[in-house]
């Protein structure tokens, strides 16, 4: 969808009347353009990891367009933290653009090809500007995906160093023609050129085997010859296949022949004069179409489907007549025999982005040598763009003679036909993916990340390069397997398929894990082994147990609060860390948002309850600073999880609560709190030592590759910090001691345990 468009229309400047109130034989140079204006709101551009970090845009081109502009505005904020940057923009007709900045493998059988991409530098200005304009562009869905450069291996604390925003907004201003000339078939169509291109456009119907447009009667003032440039079909992006034809020179009539021309759609051809300004040229242009005879498969079990069961077949597949076929007003109908043999095919959906397409009343294709066999695969939705094409073809292996090879060719908006003549795959306007299948190789697979929307053709025939005359009675049945599906294999076992969304718009990506990289975690060139991720489960899990230390101690010393949430903590951080590997080495006793959220607050609350109890408050208020501290730990745990300072706020506070306990006492009593230097060389100075290398570790340190071993040095030196931190225990005493007789022979006592290292 476009966004929020606003559309401004202009009239041409010649003035002239729209072209249907004036007679065919007169129509004359007029050219009316309107403009569009199309935007979407600006988004903050990320640092590239994987696909998800790339930003998607999504425009909607109005058809006959004959001009597409793109303005690219790139800003960002002021500040130390900004740096030079090259933001990477790419462009793509249909689908969303596939990319590879980071230059990983596909997978086997992926056919991709290249993006086309602009590049966009920010230096000293804090904004900068782009255009790309598109002449004669493809109506329907272009996508644009930006982003910056790939992100380094660094783990960022949120809120703990600056960040720079890089925000993106495209653009997109449309010239639209709106007085164009229709071709009929096989009827001329006279025009004049003078300053201005001419527009035309012919429908192409269904089952169209060619397009032939010619000019004729090809008369000029200026020059010798037709000094005419027909510039025929859409441009696509990454590729073009667009077919521009000069007849200076040519020889005469001028014509240009098109296999395969895209079905049931308009066809756009643009007629310029080579002359000049002030020179003028007319002629007469006309469209040929020849249309194929299709052998249709009469699919009994769908006539005969009871009321309640739902198909999406292939329209026009079903028990057509040859003779029935229609092209329009007119038109040539090949009476030779059958050009291919329809296989309907059913559609069904059975999530988002996932689909499975399946002959109907049959599980294999019957494929000869004589015609070609297509079957139709409906992925024009307009949501199917955003998953991956995979399509799986088995030859019979008794039916696979050592001379015989089934050729496949996959394409967009027309099958391909002459299989006869030329091997490659190549319709009018679209370059397909060929396949074969042999007696050495009877099966083969093919991918298609991000298809176009339209509709997709899959032509089977069975040939023999040695002896044609091997093939003539030859028949081979082919299995076919098609899906349509979010991700390939599900992302593997070291993905995840995660389904992202721009407005209504719906696309899938991988999201890889230990070291794999590629569109479908396929990569293994930086993977870790299955050893080094059993290592890196056992040293994050087991390195947990360093909180045994802290409490003994606390058990010890009878502060069992602290011992509980140190018991707490250590039982969750082991469970996460289990959970949150990936691949083979994992174990889940709940769900991972539920340990990872109770990681996070027991790593707080030790932190929280080890410095109030190092500042030796009143038993009373220290428990109630307790409890207070960890609900709001809680509470701002759920606020935002991966927020510095919401943890490290109520931490703070407590130093400022132990710090002024100590420098009260200190200046209570005239000397240095705690008074014991033994007290400071052997427990405080060495606790606060390995907390700062561990807060240091954890801040700083660590990144994507060595996140297993530096993290497990965090929960050491965390754990032993606070073995370290902890104060001493309390000094003997008579545990309840009388404190005051009164005659009646009561006596009031209170414990002096609890209160001792309270008082001053």
């Amino acid at each position: 969808e476009a966004g929020a468009g606003t559309g401004a229309g202009g009239e041409s400047p010649t003035g002239c009347l729209p072209r249907a109130l004036l007679h065919p034989r007169t129509r004359r140079g007029c050219v009316g353009l309107v403009s569009e204006h199309f935007s979407q709101a600006p988004q903050r551009l990320s640092f590239y990891s994987w696909y998800g970090s790339a930003r998607l845009f999504r425009f909607r081109v109005p058809p006959d367009a004959v001009l597409l502009r793109w303005l690219l505005q790139v800003s960002r904020e002021s500040g130390p933290a900004c740096t030079d940057a090259e933001i990477t923009v790419h462009f793509r007709s249909g689908a969303p653009p596939v990319i590879n900045p980071l230059g990983t493998s596909f997978p086997d059988d992926t056919a991709v090809q290249p993006s086309f991409q602009v590049r966009v530098p920010l230096s000293a200005a804090p904004r900068s500007n782009a255009s790309v304009n598109v002449s004669h562009p493809a109506p329907g869905d272009w996508f644009v995906a930006a982003h910056l450069p790939p992100s380094s291996q660094k783990i960022e604390l949120k809120g703990l160093a600056p960040t720079c925003a890089y925000v993106f907004q495209p653009e997109l201003l449309v010239m639209r023609v709106v007085e164009i000339s229709i071709m009929e078939p096989d009827v001329p169509l006279p025009q004049t050129l003078l300053s201005h291109p001419s527009y035309l456009k012919v429908f192409v119907p269904d089952y169209t085997r060619e397009l032939l447009l010619e000019l004729r009667d090809c008369v000029s003032n200026g020059s010798l010859g037709c000094p005419v440039r027909l510039t025929v079909g859409p441009v696509t992006l990454p590729s073009n296949f667009q077919k521009v034809l000069t007849c200076t020179g040519a020889p005469w009539p001028c014509r240009l022949l098109l296999p395969s021309p895209p079905w049931d759609r308009w066809l756009q051809v643009t007629a310029e004069s080579l002359v000049g300004p002030l020179g003028t040229v007319a002629f007469s242009a006309v469209a040929a179409l020849t249309a194929c005879r299709p052998r249709s498969v009469t699919v009994q079990p769908l006539l005969q489907s009871s009321q309640n069961q739902s198909f999406n077949a292939s329209s026009g597949l079903l028990s057509l007549s040859p003779d029935h076929q229609d092209l329009g007003r007119s038109g040539r109908v090949d009476r030779s025999p059958f050009c291919l043999t329809n296989y309907p095919v059913m559609r069904e959906d059975m999530d988002v982005v996932s689909v499975h397409f399946q002959p109907l009343d049959r599980v294999s294709v019957r494929v000869c040598s004589d015609t070609p066999s297509v079957m139709r695969l409906h992925l024009n939705t307009g949501m199917d763009s955003g998953g991956s094409v995979t399509i799986s073809l088995q030859a019979n292996k008794t039916e696979m003679q050592n001379e015989t090879v089934v050729v496949a060719c996959v394409n967009a908006a027309s099958p391909f036909l002459g299989f006869n003549t030329s091997l490659n795959c190549t319709t009018a306007f679209f370059q397909g993916y060929p396949l074969s299948l042999s007696a050495w190789s009877r099966r083969a697979n093919l991918i298609i990340p991000y298809p176009e929307t339209d509709n997709w053709y899959l032509s089977l025939q069975l040939m023999c390069p040695e002896n044609a005359e091997d093939c003539e009675q030859a028949v081979v049945h082919v299995e076919t397997t098609l899906y349509l599906v979010p991700c390939l294999n599900d992302c593997g076992p070291y993905g995840q398929c995660l389904l992202l969304r721009r407005h209504s718009y719906l696309y899938a990506s991988c999201s890889c894990k230990a070291g794999w990289r590629g569109w479908s975690c396929t990569d293994n060139s930086t993977a870790q082994t299955v050893a080094q991720q059993r290592a890196a489960t056992l040293l994050l899990t087991l390195s947990n147990l360093m909180f045994l230390a802290p409490i003994a101690v606390s058990v010890r010393r009878f502060f069992l609060v602290e011992a509980s949430v140190y018991a707490y903590t250590m039982f969750f951080s082991t469970f996460y860390h289990a959970c949150d590997q990936p691949g083979e080495a994992v174990l889940c006793i709940l769900s991972y948002d539920t340990l990872q959220y109770c990681d996070f607050l027991g790593s707080g609350a030790a932190i929280w309850v080890t410095i109030l109890c190092m500042a030796r408050l009143k038993t009373v208020l220290k428990y109630v600073l307790f409890l207070l501290g960890t609900l709001v730990i809680a509470m701002s745990l759920q606020l935002d999880r991966r927020g510095m300072w919401n943890m490290l706020g109520p931490c703070l506070f407590a130093f400022v609560i132990m710090a002024s306990m100590w420098a009260y006492r200190c200046g209570h009593r005239r000397q240095c709190y705690p008074t014991s230097w033994q007290r400071w060389a052997f427990y405080l100075l060495p606790g606060v030592s390995m907390a700062s290398v561990g807060i240091a570790i954890y801040t700083s340190m660590m990144t994507s590759d060595n996140y297993y071993y530096t993290h497990s040095i965090w929960h050491i030196l965390l754990a032993g910090s606070a073995a370290l931190l902890l104060p001493p225990p309390d000094q003997p005493a008579e545990p309840w001691a009388c404190s005051q007789k009164f005659p009646c022979h009561y006596q009031i006592c209170k414990n002096d345990r609890e209160e001792l290292y309270a008082v001053t």
